[in-house]
């Protein structure tokens, strides 16, 4: 099995563990790190003596912050085979997870984000703790919600997916829960159920807002809809968006619409491989990634000053295999 300080996998008895051990870096995904969990999970898919599989992120910051962005984009301006490689592989990954012959129980928590959603909610069961902090903020560094979550996102009640995909809000366990991303959240010692669903979810109190604004297939009219609503929050939304990439959010609407209508996890996934393809190609993915975690200035200079600028016909050739 390939062999990496940043990971650990055991096993106990019958159940086998996948264990994050890069806490300093909140476990963001390497290279190396998706090929031994890949050659992990093969292994115990044939192994009689394991019946369960659980993944876990060490440090008390969280389960995972996703892919380690800052290397992926360096590998997309020096090596860009590379960079869709990683996508391949980490897609992969995610597919077995979802597929996989034995159950898979991943317990999230803290910072749980982008690439490191991928490894958990598609696991047969998804326990989150209470501090969970989570989101797919891909939208924000040009790039797109991916790792097959818009399967989960296209099927959140109402609009709330197609919200969460286009401004990559992180939200908390209770709307977690509510969105459908996790199958329990784990409450503290002094309640009387260990587990429990919570009642209390800022995303189910957005809901009325969200689904007036969020319907419909046009990225534009969903922002004039934000910014004409009596809502604060609503309004507050459209300011977000207006500070995404705005290719990046014109194509999560199309993604989470497209996948609405698909069968199976792996369809999303095979998609994701495609538009990944095609971001390392042409993109705001380098120059988001740059404003927010290399230079840190914050001011991306992203393609488009706005949505109305993005072209339908480029969106659409997103989707397009190359």
């Amino acid at each position: 099995m390939t062999q990496t300080d940043d990971l650990r996998v055991e096993t106990e008895g019958s159940q086998a563990r996948i264990v994050l051990t890069r806490p300093r870096a909140i476990n963001a995904l390497t290279p190396a790190m998706m090929q031994a969990i890949s050659e992990a999970l093969q292994g115990w898919a044939e192994d009689e003596a394991v019946d369960q599989v659980a993944i876990l992120g060490e440090g008390e910051r969280g389960f995972c912050s996703g892919a380690d962005v800052r290397a992926i984009r360096q590998l997309v301006l020096d090596d860009p085979q590379a960079a869709v490689d990683f996508f391949r592989v980490e897609y992969a990954v995610n597919e077995l997870i979802a597929t996989y012959p034995k159950p898979v129980v991943s317990h999230v928590h803290g910072i749980s984000m982008g690439g490191g959603l991928g490894l958990a909610v598609h696991a047969s069961r998804v326990v989150a703790d209470e501090d969970l902090k989570l989101a797919m903020p891909e939208t924000g560094i040009g790039l797109f919600p991916d790792v097959g979550v818009t399967w989960q996102l296209s099927r959140a009640p109402g609009q709330t997916g197609t919200y969460l995909a286009m401004t990559g809000t992180t939200i908390d366990a209770g709307s977690a829960q509510y969105a459908g991303l996790v199958h329990d959240v784990l409450l503290p010692a002094e309640m009387d159920e260990e587990f429990g669903a919570y009642t209390d979810s800022q995303l189910a109190t957005d809901r009325a807002w969200i689904d007036d604004c969020f319907a419909g297939d046009d990225p534009v009219r969903i922002v004039q809809r934000l910014a004409e609503h009596r809502e604060p929050r609503a309004r507050e939304t459209a300011e977000l968006l207006r500070q995404r990439s705005p290719w990046s959010v014109a194509v999560a609407l199309e993604q989470v619409r497209r996948a609405a209508r698909m069968a199976e996890v792996g369809e999303v996934l095979a998609q994701d491989l495609v538009l990944a393809t095609n971001f390392v190609a042409d993109s705001d993915f380098v120059e988001g990634v740059r404003a927010q975690l290399v230079d840190k200035d914050r001011a991306p200079q992203w393609r488009h000053a706005s949505l109305e600028q993005v072209d339908p016909q480029l969106v659409a050739s997103m989707f397009e295999p190359r």
